[in-house]
């Protein structure tokens, strides 16, 4: 039974403008049996996540390589990093596998001593990156700023924030340039723990406006739209009329048919939206109200990284400053139609399903769209190694028609019927080894 009954709710909507505040000592109880879900193997996400680790890595040899005193790395310095770049081979055997962005030579000084250079075009491709930061510099303030604004204390230490660079799409000297260029915005501070925190200087109002607020008052659901700060003027109206928002829903094959399934996630989508940029500590942690919010939450963190995807550990280490439960990763197996979780390369990565469609983003950044490049030049290099430079010169009046081609043939097949593990509500989770 409900704490408060639907006509109570109905005449406070009716006679509030503000939705929050006052709800958040409601509680919520589900008036129907818990549903057991099982875990639907996505084939696509997979081989995403599976493609983007080597990619990952790469970009951090070469970020390294680039901010080195002496524009290169040597063997040693390499060969203890394959678990901090997520690799499953040792660090020199990847490396080697891509001579298009690497260049391997003597040390100067010590023959024996191999080391790694990046290539012309390699070096190319980094100058691209760079410009491409220079020129998405506003949304790179917006996205770090509603991070901020999500946080209890509106400040994260950089050792949480720098694990998040690649998928927030952040420079690698942000915690410098972007202090140095923006200090009406952020600002480096002791925290509370001694660690070095990025803060917030001022709230902006502008951004203060969700994701799934915008997609509900432009009426669209789950599709793309504008996030520029004129797309939310009008959100008064969203936020008075709308205030059981819901979530855009993309189950597996087999899921959505199902009526005690469906059931359960129309009760979910009735309850009152909390917005992720509101402060959420009056709520009663166990109740359904909560678990709405810490959805919400998760479901604007991922809409902020230019994949929609992260690790599950990086969420993790960020519970007490986002005010999630200790428990909170049960939910991404709990509400299948919204997250997937994947398994692949030794880790657990937990993926936006309504910025996919048919194994490809929906509304892909500048950023990752460099990417696709850079991952065409890789590929290259794996196949043809000692002809891949040549190759890649002959094709480089038709890069871009390349990569489209190369991006198109892998796509795959958007789900696997196959089931692989299952799932219960009492708090068992898929991918239970460590990131």
């Amino acid at each position: 039974m409900r704490s408060i009954s639907t006509n109570i709710l109905r005449s406070f909507f009716q006679s509030n403008n503000i939705l929050f505040s006052p709800l958040h000592n409601l509680h919520h109880f589900r008036s129907i049996a818990k549903v057991r879900l099982k875990w639907v193997k996505n084939r696509s996400m997979d081989h995403i996540t599976d493609t983007q680790t080597d990619l990952k890595a790469a970009c951090l040899i070469k970020d390294a390589i680039a901010r080195s005193s002496t524009a290169f790395l040597t063997s040693k310095s390499l060969l203890d990093s394959q678990k901090l770049l997520g690799l499953t081979v040792p660090t020199l055997r990847f490396v080697r596998r891509y001579p298009t962005l690497f260049e391997e030579f003597a040390h100067p000084k010590y023959p024996s001593l191999p080391c790694f250079k990046l290539t012309q075009l390699g070096q190319r491709m980094h100058d691209w990156e760079i410009s491409v930061f220079n020129e998405s510099e506003d949304d790179i303030v917006e996205r770090l700023c509603r991070l901020l604004m999500m946080t209890r204390n509106k400040m994260l230490p950089l050792q949480a924030i720098h694990p998040l660079k690649w998928d927030l799409g952040l420079p690698d000297d942000f915690d410098r340039n972007l202090v140095r260029k923006f200090p009406d915005h952020f600002r480096v501070i002791k925290g509370t723990n001694g660690l070095n925190s990025l803060k917030l200087v001022h709230w902006p109002e502008e951004y203060s406006v969700s994701m799934l607020q915008k997609m509900n008052e432009k009426g669209i659901g789950g599709s793309i739209v504008d996030t520029s700060s004129d797309a939310v003027s009008g959100y008064g109206n969203c936020k008075r009329g709308k205030a059981a928002l819901e979530f855009s829903m993309s189950f597996p094959r087999g899921y959505g048919a199902q009526k005690r399934v469906k059931a359960w996630m129309d009760e979910f989508q009735k309850l009152p939206y909390i917005s992720p940029y509101e402060d959420s500590r009056a709520i009663d942690p166990n109740s359904e109200l909560m678990e709405k919010r810490v959805v919400g939450v998760l479901h604007e963190f991922l809409w902020l990284t230019i994949y929609k995807k992260t690790k599950r550990n990086y969420l993790r280490s960020l519970r007490e400053e986002l005010n999630l439960p200790h428990k909170f990763t049960r939910l991404f197996t709990r509400y299948p139609g919204i997250f997937y979780l994947t398994l692949k390369c030794k880790t657990t990565t937990v993926v936006l399903r309504e910025g996919y469609r048919r194994g490809r983003l929906v509304d892909p950044h500048p950023l990752t769209r460099l990417r696709d490049k850079l991952q065409y030049v890789m590929r290259t290099g794996l196949i043809y190694r000692n002809k891949a430079l040549d190759i890649l010169t002959s094709l480089d009046h038709s890069f871009d028609n390349n990569v489209a081609n190369y991006t198109k043939e892998e796509e795959i097949e958007e789900e696997d019927m196959e089931v692989t593990d299952e799932c219960c509500d009492s708090g068992e989770e898929i991918g239970s080894e460590k990131d």
